[in-house]
Parts: C-alpha cells; structure tokens; sequence
C-alpha cells in the first residue's frame, strides 16, 4: 500500500501529506507517541519496556517492549537503541542497535543478551530508546529520549556468605571464563586463583570482585577448581568442568540378530572430555514408527551400542541418531531394510555324535525367532591328515532355534574336530562367531589295502626273510593288531602264521623250494587285502654299481629300460655304515620307469646308502643294478694317513691310506698333497706365511695310486707335508708330517774337488806365465839398483857432511856414459839430441866461495856429473846449424861449507839443492834468481834426490825449474833412470818416516809382451 501510494506522488505532495498526517496523529491518535515540532523535526515519545527476565544459569538477559506500530497507517522503518549497564556505578557494558518494522499494528518485540559473567555477580540494567527512519520525511529525525532503566539485581546488593559465581558451569574448550567472589561486609579478598595459577583481580562492587581467565583447557573428570581466599579467615570456591561438543556419530550400523531387537553400533569419535551426568547422551529415534529410544552406553568405552525393538511387519527402518551434552548436539542417520541385516547369534549347545566309521551327526541352537528366513551354516571339519575342510548346509528356521547336520565320507577310525556358524541365506550380511569346537572318533574298518612287502633270501640256504611296511591312518582304518603270512604253491597254502605288532618282518623256511608268499594285515574290523610277492629270483651276471646324484633333499637315481621287466622295478636301500643292522627300505614303480627321486625322512647329508634294483619279471626277481649315493655330501670328517716311507737327498716318497666309508661323506674326488719348507714347532708352514708362490700343490685325481714320489728338493733340509682328501662338498681337514732330507754326498764332493782343480789349474797356468816372462818380472820387481854407498862418483866435502847430519848423499864412482840424448838448438827453445860422448868426464869443482859464475847461466836439476863441454863439429844436415854442448854439474861443487846465519844471512838455493839431473840448455839463456830458502826448503832439497820427470815436479818446491827466472817453463827435462840402466833410480823421500814413489814404472799389459832387446 506504502509502495503504491508514494509511487502517484511527488515529493512535495508526500511532505505536504506527512505534515498533514502528523497534524492528524496529534489531534487524534498519537498524544502519547509522536511529539511533532513546529520547526518541523521528528522526535518519537520515549518506548517503554515490557518486562525484563534474566535466566542466571544462561547469563542471558530477555527484554520485551511494544513498538506501538499501530498509530501509522503504513509500513515504517525504527531502529532501537538497546544499553546494559553493569556495576553500582553504571558503566556501559554494551550498546547494540536493534532494526524492526512498524507494520501498523502493535508489536511486541523482544531481544535477548548473554553476559560474559554471571549476572549473580553485580547489578546489571537496561535502557532503550526508538528512532523513526523514514526517508521521505524532509525535516530533522531524532532519537527518542530513553525509556526508564530496568533493573536485575545482583547477589552483590546485601552482604552474603562467601560464594563463587559460577557454579559447576560447563564450557567449550577455548572459551573465556569470568569468575566473581561475593563475601560479607568486613572481608576482603586475598587473592582468587584457577588451578594453581592466581589472576588479577577485577573490581566489582563494595561486596563483589572477579578474575578473568581466557582459553581454558580440557579440565580433569573431576573439574577444575577455583578458589577465593578471604580475609581474616575464609574461603570460597567453585569447579569448572571443560570439554568438547560430541562429533558426529561414525560408522553407523543397525543389524538384528533374533529379530527381536535391532542393534545399533557407531563410533563417537573424539572424547569429549565430560562425564558422569555431564556425558554425551543419545537418542535413538525411528521416523517412521515415531518411537525413540535413550541409549545407555559408557563414555570410555571405542564402540557405541543401543537397542531398539523390531516392530510386527515392519520391514524398513529409518534412524536418527541424536548426541547432545551440556556443550552441543549433533546427529547422524540411516536407512536400513531388516532382512538384509541379518547377524545371528554364535551357535550355541553344540554336539557331534556318530554310529558309523564315516559319518558324523551335528545339531546346534541359535536363539531368536528365525521362522521366517533361511539358514546358511558353514562347517567346519579338521584332522591331522587331511587339514582343514569346509562344508555348506542349507537349515529352515525352527521355532523351537534348534538345528542338525550330517557329515559323511568321513575316513575310519580318524578324529575329527567340528565347529560350526551361520547367517541368512538370501541375503547374506554378516557370518555369526564360530561355535566351540568338537571333537569325534569315527569306527575302525577293515583295512583298504594290504601292506608294501619285500623279501630276501637268508644267508642261510633255504630260508627267506619277509619285510613288509606299517599301513598309514587313513589305509589301516584302525589299529593294526598283526600280520598273517602265509606261503602259497599253486594255490595250496603251504604254511601260514601271525606276527603281532610292532614286528615288521618274519622268516620262513622253504627248503628247496619256491612259494607265492602273502600278507594280510588285520584290526578289529576285519582283514586287508592279501599283498603277494614272489619268492624266485633271477641270476645276474656283470652287475655293475653306479654312482647317485644328491639333490639335497633326496638321492636321484637313473637306469636304462629293461624290455623284460613287465611288473615293475623295486629300489631296496640301507644304510651302508655297518655300526648297526641294516634297516631295509624299498619302493616300487612302474615298468615305464627310468629315473626317480628317492627322498626319506632318515636320509641324513654326508651318509651312504646302498641301493639295488630289482626288475619284476614274469618268472621272478632279478638284481639289475647296484647304486650307491647321499643324500647331500659333505667334506671328509678325517684327513687320510700317510707316512713317509723313503728319503734320500733330492726327494720323498709319501704313501697313504684309504679313508673309511663312514668318514668319507661324499664321493672322493682325489687327495691335495702341499709342501713347502717348514720346521717343527712352528705354527704355520712357511707357504702360509710367505704366500702362494713358496709352496708346490700336488692334485692327485686317479684314487688308485696311493703313494707318490716328491723330486727335485734339497738335501739336508726340513719339509713340510699336508694331506687332505676332497670331495664335492669341500676338503677334509689337513694332517702334516714334517721330514729332513738326506745330505748329498755327490754334491759335497763336486764342492770340494771343483775348487782344488781350479786352484791347480790357476797354479799351472801361472806357473807357465811366470816362466816365459821370468826376464821381464825379474826386471820389473826386482831391478839391479847400484849401491850408493860403493860409488865413489860423487865425493862431497867432508866439512859439508860433517856439519850437517841431515845431508846424506850418494858416493858413486866415476862414470863414463854409453850414450846421451841431446836436445840442442841455438834459437829461444831448446833441442835435445842424442850425442856420443867419447871423452872422460872431468872433475870440476866450484869456487869455495859459493860463486856461481859458472852456473849463472845453467838451469840445475836433480843430478848432473861433472862438467863436460863439447861441441858437436858436424850436426845432421836437416837439423839447424849451432852448437850444442852437455853440460855436467858435479854433485859436489852444488854444495858449499855452511856459514853461519850472521855472516851470510842469504844462502843459494843452488849451492843447497842437493843431487840434480842432467840437463840440455843454451848457454846464456837463463838466470838464476838468488832466493833465501827457509829451514823446511833446506830440508826437502837437501840429501839424494832421484831424476823426475818434471810434470811430476811440484810447483813449490825450489827443485823445480819455474822458481827459476826464465821465459821457458819447459826449459829443464829430467830422466827417471839412470844413465847407464835406463831403470828406476831410488824413489824421492817426501819425509823420513813415510817414502812414496811418485811413479809405478811399468802396466799389467807389459806382462803378456816379452822385453825389446836393448
């Protein structure tokens, strides 16, 4: 109607209608709501409050007022201002805006708030106020004045006794919780704590204080405590109890069992932290029956569980399934169709009982009305042999729950266990539990087949030994209480007799005869068939034994077809050790036959066994082959012996001895024999020590040889010998022998000769040398050297050896040269040429004075005789012409009467130079230099000095020529032998006590060239 009027309208025409409508308001209807203006604003009367109702367990605050909406004819627009005042002093708490619409008729409206704290706790009030939002209106809207407060007192208003607000309150885990203490006039608090922790305290009023604690946590079952202590004496408190809002319920199910009740399961999901009265509680509710149910169920418990009825022909059901607490609420839902959900009860009263030896008779009860559906039950049927079998059973509900079934093809005289369970058979939901178990003993029966047999014949003749094996359970079909043999010829049974049990063999005596023999084994219930074997056997020539192959978990054994063998080849064993009685095993197989695994639970790895094959013909038995075999080999248990049987200086004879059965435990392959040098007492032989390459391996793969002969060693020397035997499964443990090999006699002598015949042939050959060049060594070693001290040559001055005792000179006699090598040239270099000299040498003497104005211009050497001059008349045509001349130098005039120091303090080097070798120089071409020798010069040049060659001469020394001044090093030459001999003169003496000759003299090549003839 608002809409449909202000859309014929202009603005103007709705200001000039409003004006008049408020004039009409006042006159008439609105004395007491709407206070026009004359200036034209727009103030509503103060609204008035209908009631105020506080709910304390809530905190919640419910306010009612009347909107007087039927003084306007049309919809308007009001806002109201609602304000809580809490405390004495009035302070705003909260001031919220409430919107409504004026419909034209009284309304009343109504608000509710919910405090922080409890509203026990201080004095809470309310005001309001209106405002009319009408937007058409063109002048000033205001705001109604406020309505008279209304108040809802607190516990604080009057002195109490000491309480805490509030009490036993649930809140949400997270949530912010105010605690007030009111006490009496003359108290005061000390202090308020939650838990063990104390919080600041927040003023209330004269009689009222309050703590604030935020995010609180999942208190204990019992709750969380809080505590206010007050002066002079008391306390206060309260408990607090936070937890969580129930989850929705998980894995709702609902299945009927007897369907009598349906039971419902769900999970609850997380723990919500509450309990006793202020645990989560459900309701179980059917939509379509209208009926509830309150479920009963334990807070700590994983799984949930509520019954509820079955209702008569109601076959769909539909849950809802409520969980609520002082927190929260929260539901789940489900649809079920009853038949569908079928879980029967465990079976109970279960008995199996049987009159035969194979069948069973089993009945059961499962409680519940079942009538109108089928069953399906499941049994179980266990033994020892046969292991586990399940049988189905289709049963019809009975009235009275209870139930049978019967088994069959069950084996004689076997125990069986039952149990059994069920469910619905049209629609399958669920097994039931397993019943209890049962056990049952069907009776004996006849045995089903007679027993495997085998004979042999007795060492002693005319006796045969009948084996046969016990029957398994389920062949016997009862206990086995003996066995009857019997012999039969041409149908006409010869001897006949009963062994009991446990014996599994029996002899009997044919004499010369042959029979059919058989065995019948027997129980309680009756006789076996009769198993017959015949007593014949075939010859056999060549038979040959063959090696097994082990597989580990049996022997394989093979063989070629016989065309003769027309019922069957047997394999007959035993263990070969021979410690006890052989125990006699056997199979049989068909004539197809060529290869087989026999596997045992006696085969043990590393034993022997013998096997032997026998073909069935149509006349008897006949051995074809023998087999011997193990199961798995292992290495030998023992090394073989051996001994060393003979020993001489370069080898070794070993024999050893075949290794018992036994101790074998696997086929030998072939024996490892090492050696290597090795003494006793040492822990490892030397090849475990120095490796590989210090010890020799002998394989020896041929296991009839039984000794070997070791060559090449040394003699008198220590061996060590290892021996082990191999097979496929490994190596035997090691023996060792230690041996010392013979001394070699041979050897020793070849030592000792092969020496002596070089000695002798080294004495000859140098003897024959020795002899050739007997001249030659003579003149080598051992020269013709003069005798000094018989010379008369050289003659010295009395008073000069007199005084000086250091000075020890030759006394040759006079000597007349054979010839003389004279180099002679009248130019700067001197030449030496060979000069006859035909004259006798003239003494000569020096001036006592020690003047050497004739020997100014001669360069002194070692040894000069005395002075002789003379010229060549003819010198050779190709030489240049001059003259040339030899110069002698007597040993005697070189050497003068000693003076002492302070009358001629400088003494000539050449006056003290001692003995001094010829030389060839020119006249004039050289001076001597005066020089003052010090003692140690005096010494070395003083005495006999021998001729030298002058590379050999030391610079030092005042023999040789560079102390002399002249342009020409090489103007002085010397001669290592003597005029007459060419050979070695005495060698220079460096020092009294250690002479050395400066030179050798000859090579060892002059050995092997005979001398020149001079």
């Amino acid at each position: 109607m608002r809409n449909s009027y202000a859309s014929q309208k202009t603005p103007q025409d709705l200001s000039d209608s409003l004006d008049s409508l408020l004039s009409y308001v006042k006159n008439s209807l609105c004395k007491n709501t709407i206070l026009p203006n004359k200036h034209g604003i727009l103030i509503p009367f103060t609204p008035q409050i209908l009631s105020l109702s506080p709910d304390f367990a809530s905190y919640t605050l419910y306010l009612k007022w009347n909107d007087s909406g039927s003084v306007f004819p049309y919809d308007l627009d009001a806002s109201w201002q609602i304000q809580i005042l809490r405390k004495e002093t009035m302070e705003t708490d909260t001031l919220v805006t409430y919107n409504s619409k004026l419909t034209g008729k009284d309304t009343v409206l109504s608000w509710n708030w919910t405090s922080d704290m409890p509203l026990e706790c201080t004095s809470h009030y309310v005001k309001i106020r209106c405002y009319i939002n009408e937007l058409l209106f063109a002048g000033r809207k205001e705001w109604s004045e406020w309505s008279p407060i209304k108040t809802v007192p607190g516990n604080d208003t009057v002195p109490n006794s000491a309480v805490v607000f509030p009490q036993d309150k649930v809140v949400l885990v997270g949530s912010n919780v105010t605690f007030c203490c009111l006490y009496n006039e003359g108290e005061s608090i000390k202090f308020m704590k939650y838990g063990s922790k104390d919080y600041p305290l927040l003023h209330l009023s004269k009689w009222s204080s309050a703590i604030k604690v935020e995010n609180v946590s999942a208190s204990i079952p019992s709750g969380s405590n809080v505590l206010c202590s007050l002066q002079p004496d008391n306390i206060a408190g309260a408990v607090l109890f936070v937890g969580y809002a129930p989850d929705i319920p998980e894995n709702l199910s609902c299945e009927t069992r007897t369907f009598i009740n349906i039971t419902c399961s769900w999970n609850p999901g997380r723990p919500t932290e509450l309990y006793r009265q202020r645990q989560t509680k459900y309701i179980l509710f059917e939509r379509l029956s209208r009926e509830k149910v309150a479920c009963g169920v334990v807070e700590m418990s994983k799984k949930h569980r509520c019954d509820f009825p079955v209702h008569v022909n109601q076959k769909i059901y539909n849950f809802t399934l409520s969980a609520s607490n002082p927190i929260g609420q929260t539901e789940s839902s489900l649809s079920i169709d009853i038949n569908q959900r079928v879980h029967l009860e465990t079976p109970d009263k279960f008995t199996v009982s049987t009159n035969s030896s194979t069948n069973a008779y089993l009945s059961w009860y499962i409680p519940g009305n079942l009538i109108q559906i089928r069953l399906l039950c499941q049994i179980e049927i266990s033994n020892s042999n046969s292991g586990r079998q399940l049988q189905n059973v289709l049963v019809t509900g009975a009235e009275n729950s209870n139930y049978r079934a019967s088994v069959d093809a069950l084996t004689p005289y076997t125990t069986y266990t039952f149990r059994v369970r069920c469910s619905a058979s049209e629609h399958f939901w669920r097994w039931s539990k397993w019943s209890v178990e049962r056990k049952l003993t069907t009776l004996e029966a006849p045995p089903a087949r007679g027993p495997d047999i085998w004979r042999e014949r007795s060492p002693v003749r005319g006796t045969l030994k009948i084996f046969w094996k016990p029957l398994l359970l389920s062949e016997a079909n009862g206990k086995i209480l003996a066995h009857e043999v019997s012999c039969y010829l041409q149908e006409t049974m010869l001897k006949a007799h009963e062994v009991t049990v446990p014996l599994n063999s029996t002899e009997l005596k044919l004499g010369g005869n042959d029979c059919l023999i058989s065995v019948v084994a027997k129980n309680r219930a009756g006789s076996s068939p009769p198993s017959t074997i015949t007593s014949v056997d075939i010859p056999s020539d060549n038979v040959k034994t063959e090696q097994a192959i082990p597989t580990g978990n049996g022997i394989y054994l093979s063989w070629h077809s016989d065309p003769n063998v027309t019922c069957g080849y047997t394999v007959k064993w035993c263990c070969s050790t021979g410690s006890e009685p052989c125990n006699v095993d056997w199979e049989t197989f068909p004539s197809n036959t060529t290869n087989v695994l026999i596997k045992s639970a006696l085969f043990q790895p590393g034993v022997r066994y013998n096997f032997s094959l026998y073909g069935c013909k149509h006349n008897g038995y006949q051995l074809l082959q023998n087999i011997v075999g193990y199961m798995k080999e292992l290495p030998p248990k023992v090394a073989p012996n051996f001994t060393v049987e003979e020993t001489s200086s370069d080898s070794i004879l070993v024999k050893w001895e075949d290794i018992p059965v036994e101790d074998c435990r696997g086929f030998l392959k072939g024996y490892m024999l090492y050696f290597a040098k090795g003494k006793r007492g040492t822990s490892k032989p030397s090849y475990f020590e120095e490796g590989p390459p210090e010890v020799t391996v002998k394989n020896i793969t041929d296991l009839t040889i039984k000794s070997l002969r070791i060559l090449d060693l040394q003699g008198k020397t220590s061996y060590r010998l290892d021996l082990q035997a191999y097979t496929t499964g490994g190596m035997s443990p090691l023996k060792s022998l230690y041996v010392v090999t013979k001394e070699n006699s041979v050897g020793l002598i070849i030592a000792i000769l092969i020496p002596v015949a070089v000695a002798v042939v080294l004495a000859v050959v140098t003897s024959i040398l020795c002899y050739r060049k007997r001249e030659w060594i003579k003149e080598t070693f051992y020269p013709d050297i003069p005798n000094p001290e018989n010379s008369k040559a050289l003659q010295f001055q009395k008073n000069i050896c007199e005084g000086n005792t250091a000075l020890k000179t030759l006394e040759m006699n006079p000597c007349t040269p054979n010839s003389v090598e004279v180099v002679e040239a009248r130019s700067i270099v001197p030449k030496i040429e060979d000069t006859e000299i035909v004259s006798q040498v003239a003494d000569s003497e020096l001036p006592e004075d020690g003047s050497d104005t004739e020997t100014e211009n001669h360069v002194v050497v070692s040894y000069c005789p005395p002075i002789i001059e003379e010229e060549i008349s003819s010198p050779p045509v190709d030489e240049p012409v001059g003259s040339s001349q030899v110069i002698y130098i007597d040993i005697q005039s070189m050497y003068q009467p000693q003076v002492k120091a302070e009358e001629e303090p400088e003494i000539n080097l050449l006056s003290t130079a001692g003995y001094k070798p010829q030389m060839q120089l020119s006249i004039n071409a050289m001076k001597m230099e005066s020089q003052s020798p010090t003692e140690e010069d005096l010494d070395k040049t003083a005495g006999y000095r021998p001729q030298a060659n002058t590379n050999a001469w030391k610079l030092s020394s005042p023999d040789s020529p560079i102390s002399i001044e002249s342009n020409n090093e090489n103007g002085s030459f010397g001669s290592p032998c003597s005029i007459n001999s060419r050979q070695f003169l005495i060698p220079p003496k460096d020092d009294e006590d250690s002479p050395t000759p400066n030179n050798t003299g000859w090579s060892f090549t002059n050995f092997f060239h005979s001398k020149p003839n001079d």
